[in-house]
Order: C-alpha cells, then structure tokens, then sequence
C-alpha cells in the first residue's frame, strides 16, 4: 500500500523535476521511511541513486560537478541496448513444465543471481540487480504455495458436514452444550527456537540453541483443547506425558468440572465435535470406553460427531484458538510449564475469546487394550 502511494506521488511531480530533484526527492522519502528498497522499488530510481542522494542531504552540500541531463540523455537502459534480454529472461522464469529440462534452473531456485548467471551465458551483459528490476517491470514477485487444491472427496462428505450442523442448531436451541475438541500440536519444552517475530532492542535477538533436540529433562507437552461453541471460551489441558484417549477424555472431563458444569448447570447432554483421527478417533476403543465412565459419571448423554477423513483443518477448535496461540507465543522460547500455561491462558481476540489452562501431571499409559467392545 505505501509502495503504491509513494509511486502514485512521484509520478504526480515527474513531470515538473529535473535529475537532481528526482534523486533529492527520492532520498527525502527514503530518510524518512528508512527503506531505500522500498522508495527505489516505487520510484523506479536505483538504490545507488537515491543512496548517492541521502548523502548529499545528509552533508547539506551539493556534489561538486553536478549537471543537469537534457531530457532523453544519460545511460540507456539494458532492455534499450538488448532487444532480446527481456524476452530472454521471461523463458528462464516460465513454469518449469515448458523450460528446457537440460537447463539448471528446473531443479534449482531461480533466484536473481542464478538468473543472472543464466543470462550471461546466453551472451547478455546484466547484473542480479539489473534483473530484480527486470523482474518488477515484468509483474513477477516472490510467491509461496498455497494450499487451494483438494484430493476426491467422498460424495457423501457435504452431508456429515450438513448433519453436524443440524445437530448443533438442536443443541444450542436447546441451550445444551456443543464442544470442538483436538490435540495441538506437540512443543518441546526449553530454549529452542520458535516461529516468528517479536519487538525487542535493534541488533539483540533472544539466543536459542542451534539444534531443535529433545530435552530428555525437559521433555514436551500435548495441549488438548476444548472449545465451547456457543460462549466462545476455551479450555487447554496441557499433558506432559502421552497423547491417549485417556488423556482427551480427562481434559474434556477437567473442563466440564471447572467450566461447563457452571455455564450449564440444567444440561442434560452433550455434544462433542472431533476430527476422525488421532487420541479422539473413530475407531478408538478406549476413547469410546473412557468417554462412557464420564457420561456415567456425570450424568451427561454425550453424543460425538466426528469431522469427514482429511477435513481436520476445518474443525472450530483450529482457527478459533490453535492459531491465535501460536499467534500469541510467536518469537518466544517455550522454555517451562509455567511459560507455556501463561502464554496459552492470556491468548485473546477481538472477539472476546476467554481462555483457561491448566497443567496436567498425570501419566497415560499406551498399549491399553479394550477387549469385547464393538465399534
């Protein structure tokens, strides 16, 4: 947006400058921003240029020598001198489907060096810089993947989706409690580093180790979340010991005995939503036998949904608190339980999202077997 701006105000005034003001102007916008690339990419000016008029301001004097250019005069552009250099490049930058297979650049980045390089063996005189300009002209920028493309799904898909809506429209008409439960995903505990970025004094980052190995003192967490629907607050259960169907169903109850019971007292069921897989999945035995001692338990008809195969990134609890976790700890080493539990418990929304964590200390055992249960 501000690239856009500062090209639309230079193209206002281009017309009314000569060399020595374009570049002056240039490097008053520069200095005040503190981004040359930023200026030298919406002006079209080279950063040599501006850079040469940040020096002059800077001095308060003028360069000795200085003389005005007579419009259409100085160097001609490299796309001027070589007719084919443009042509030239936008073959190397095609999708790698249509580039010659005997050519580096399909199995290599085409960063502005390689194309560079590319470029002068085919007998062009052109610097990376001279390309990354190039490039700007042509419209092309740096692009990540994105995920848009799904695999066949199952005609029936829509409609498991259709039904887990009908049966929270029932519930919550009914002021009976709807919950989206998952496990996120597992964090090492101890000065590792972690993603993203964080305000802190220029030139002192915080020093993480190099190497991301477990800490076999230390260990890692599970944090198991339960997202109530209806009030927007969540509840995260952080395990220190295995992901186990004993352990989900121990967080739902953790959060049931501290949270639901008070939102609901006059509930007479509830309804769980969960992905097909995982400590909560479909087939898990113990999942089912643990979940029917709760409902003992508690006195709750507990009714469970769970999401189509390959459709866990659509599950409420995801974007609704998963994210804005890690969000909320971004560019800060998750170096004890205490930080963590901290860190998820002060995650908040714009929309009023209220979270509660606590630490789970409890061992979950794997290898339990479930005999004489149906699926």
């Amino acid at each position: 947006m501000l690239e856009e701006v500062l090209s639309k105000k230079y193209n206002l005034l281009k017309p009314f400058l000569d060399e020595k003001s374009k570049r002056l102007f240039a490097a008053a916008e520069a200095l005040s921003l503190g981004n040359i690339s930023l200026v030298s990419r919406a002006m079209d000016i080279s950063e040599e240029t501006i850079k040469k008029g940040c020096n002059e301001l800077e001095s308060g004097e003028s360069l000795s020598g200085d003389k005005i250019r007579a419009p259409g005069g100085g160097r001609k552009k490299s796309v001027e001198k070589d007719p084919t250099l443009l042509s030239d490049l936008e073959t190397l930058i095609e999708p790698t489907s249509r580039v010659d297979p005997e050519s580096p650049l399909r199995w290599t980045s085409k960063s502005t060096r390689k194309l560079a390089e590319e470029l002068k063996k085919m007998g062009h005189k052109v610097s990376h810089s001279r390309v990354a300009d190039m490039l700007r002209m042509l419209g092309y920028s740096l692009q990540a993947n994105k995920k848009t493309i799904e695999r066949t799904s199952h005609p029936d898909r829509d409609q498991q989706f259709n039904y887990i809506n009908e049966k929270c429209k029932e519930f919550q008409k009914e002021n009976q409690p709807v919950i989206s439960v998952d496990t996120k995903k597992k964090e090492y505990i101890g000065n590792f580093k972690n993603g993203g970025k964080e305000l802190s004094p220029k030139n002192d980052p915080l020093l993480v180790n190099v190497y991301d190995f477990e800490d076999k003192e230390l260990g890692k967490v599970n944090p198991y979340g339960i997202y109530d629907l209806f009030r927007n607050e969540e509840w995260v259960n952080v395990g220190i010991d295995n992901d186990t169907a004993s352990f989900a169903v121990e967080s739902i109850r953790r959060w049931w005995n501290i949270m639901g019971c008070k939102s609901y007292p006059e509930a007479k069921k509830l309804m769980i939503t969960a992905d097909c897989g995982g400590s909560n999945g479909y087939r898990v035995r113990l999942w089912k036998t643990e979940l029917q001692k709760l409902a003992d338990e508690v006195g709750l008809e507990i009714s469970v949904c769970h999401l189509p195969p390959g459709t866990s990134k659509w599950s409420k609890i995801e974007h609704r608190l998963f994210s804005y976790i890690t969000l909320n700890w971004r560019g800060k080493p998750l170096t004890s339980y205490e930080v963590i539990v901290n860190l998820i418990a002060a995650t908040t929304t714009s929309k009023g999202l209220k979270v509660k964590c606590m630490l789970d200390k409890n061992e979950y055992p794997k290898g339990i077997k479930i005999k004489g249960f149906g699926n």
